[in-house]
């Protein structure tokens, strides 16, 4: 009895197994399982695929040419080829999509594309029955009508534009397309290049900040990177022989950060604002992918905040945010709606170990660009009032977590603009002070605000050349909170104060003494290899006096 129950059970399973198989390939060919059923399937593809390609030009000239097609059919990518630097001409590529379960016998699925001036089915011989096609300006693509096609891994599922002959792709499932469009541009409009993804869209990886095993913590601050669309022409570079003369901005900007980087491993990136430099970021996207590939690629977390020069670009605030938050490795938030600006958020670094207590509070605020009020705050705009207020909510309603921490908590912050204690000439400065603060004139009174909440360290970006760091004091003179700068770290912003070389600011936090320790590290010189005003800021959790070696 037992043995024939086993046989029953077996021929049924190897029966389900075959009629599996089978419906499979003949959903493959013929599609014979249902439109629920096909959006279900890991092969298939929930989104839109993409069944043609096509680039179009337009002139004054020419009052009969025109960038537009069939709104109904076409999808155009709002990125003029020309980035609006042609008086006369514009051109924009445009992409035919359609959901999976809308494809007719008659529709094609693009599975490949590339640019060249010859046709590469010369030098291709596989899928001979799959000829490229030619498009405008050296665009070829590849279009199959085979069953099955449209759930093939090679199915192209999204197109975008991205420029520069060092334009870089920072999203997951993306791929740029090497060869730039043959467009006839000319030397001084950046070269653009398509770009594609296969499959569906992929949820970037987004790692939890911890402290290490040996209690340490360590913070990198980029501030002012001001990234181009296109390498970027160098402001105030030193020595000005440096490469023959020639200084493109952006490499050697990232050639600095990719030093650092690897010298100095850092657990967090924090962006302090201007990482694109709007005026020659016509394409804002492919400026931030540049940073965001280099910490991808070194494996490390990041969080952003804006300055007053990067939506001055293509982007406003709230669409560069939105395109930061999808990226692999940053931890980047726009913060609450409701709430001033764009970017009011803090990350929590989790203690070492499995307790998931917060060890370090990271808080992060829009300072927002120039004033509102020109006639009567003239210069920058400052933290508002309702900013300062979710701020003081947000510290006092994670207080009772932070003391389950067994070591000293430490909150610190980041802004762009300074605050206007910044230019308090009774601070106790360690670093050097170039240019004067250009802080907001109206006082809102963040730094009472961080202060009475226990903040320790902010520090800033915004005046490139200034690099000090400043003990703000309480009335009875006891150390209330260190107020830093960062020194700017890109070449494509000004630098002309007394030979300044770019610099990065670090921060090192010993959990195990509750000290923070800061320096800040060198593009060019001999000190290029050294550790640079080195200094305590904080012991056992509490702002210090710093400790000046006798002479």
């Amino acid at each position: 009895m037992t043995r024939r129950i086993v046989r029953t059970v077996v021929q049924v399973a190897t029966a389900a197994v075959v009629t599996f198989i089978i419906i499979f390939f003949l959903d493959r060919n013929f599609r014979v399982l249902p439109n629920v059923i096909h959006e279900y399937l890991p092969t298939h593809h929930a989104g839109l695929l993409v069944t043609d390609i096509t680039i179009t030009k337009c002139s004054s000239y020419n009052l009969f040419s025109s960038c537009k097609l069939d709104p109904l059919v076409w999808h155009r990518i709002d990125k003029d080829l020309y980035l609006g630097m042609s008086t006369f001409s514009s051109a924009y590529v445009h992409v035919r999509r359609k959901k999976e379960e809308e494809l007719t016998a008659d529709d094609k699925v693009v599975v490949d594309v590339t640019v060249g001036r010859l046709d590469p089915s010369a030098k291709a011989k596989d899928d001979a029955d799959e000829p490229w096609e030619p498009r405008p300006w050296g665009l070829w693509v590849k279009r199959s009508s085979k069953k099955g096609a449209s759930d093939s891994r090679k199915a192209i599922t999204a197109v975008d534009v991205l420029f520069g002959d060092d334009g870089v792709e920072a999203r997951e499932a993306w791929t740029l397309v090497g060869t730039p469009l043959l467009i006839d541009a000319g030397s001084k409009i950046p070269s653009s290049h398509i770009t594609i993804r296969r499959g569906d869209e992929v949820a970037p990886f987004k790692p939890k900040p911890q402290i290490n095993e040996n209690g340490r913590f360590k913070i990198m601050q980029l501030a002012d990177l001001h990234l181009s669309t296109g390498v970027g022409h160098c402001r105030d570079s030193l020595p000005k022989d440096w490469n023959g003369g020639k200084c493109d901005a952006d490499p050697r900007t990232l050639d600095f950060v990719t030093r650092i980087l690897e010298e100095e491993r850092p657990d967090l990136v924090v962006l302090s604002g201007d990482q694109v430099n709007g005026d020659t970021a016509p394409d804002s996207q492919t400026a931030i992918f540049k940073y965001a590939q280099l910490l991808i690629k070194h494996k490390v977390p990041y969080v952003s905040i804006f300055g007053n020069h990067d939506d001055e670009g293509s982007l406003s605030r709230a669409a560069q945010m939105d395109l930061i938050e999808t990226l692999p490795y940053s931890l980047s938030q726009a913060g609450p709606e409701d709430i001033d600006g764009v970017g009011n958020y803090y990350i929590e670094v989790l203690a070492r170990g499995v307790s998931g207590h917060s060890a370090i509070t990271v808080y992060l605020l829009d300072t927002h660009a120039y004033s509102p009020n020109e006639r009567k705050f003239k210069g920058y705009d400052w933290v508002k009032k309702n900013q300062i207020e979710w701020f003081k909510k947000t510290a006092e309603g994670l207080r009772s977590k932070h003391k389950k921490y067994t070591h000293h908590h430490m909150d610190v912050a980041f802004i762009h603009i300074p605050l206007p204690e910044y230019r308090d000439g009774n601070l106790t400065f360690v670093g050097e002070w170039k240019e004067p603060p250009t802080a907001p004139v109206y006082n809102s009174g963040f730094r009472d605000a961080l202060v009475e909440e226990g903040v320790v360290m902010v520090s800033c970006g915004h005046d490139h050349v200034n690099e000090y760091c400043g003990l703000s004091k309480t009335p009875d003179e006891k150390p209330a909170l260190w107020m830093c700068y960062a020194g700017a770290t890109g070449f494509g912003g000004y630098a002309g104060y007394g030979g300044f070389h770019r610099k990065i600011r670090m921060f090192d936090f010993d959990m195990n003494s509750g000290r923070i320790t800061t320096w800040k590290r060198v593009e060019y010189g001999e000190n290029a290899n050294k550790r640079i005003d080195e200094l305590i800021i904080v012991d056992a959790g509490e702002p210090i006096a710093p400790v000046f070696e006798e002479q």
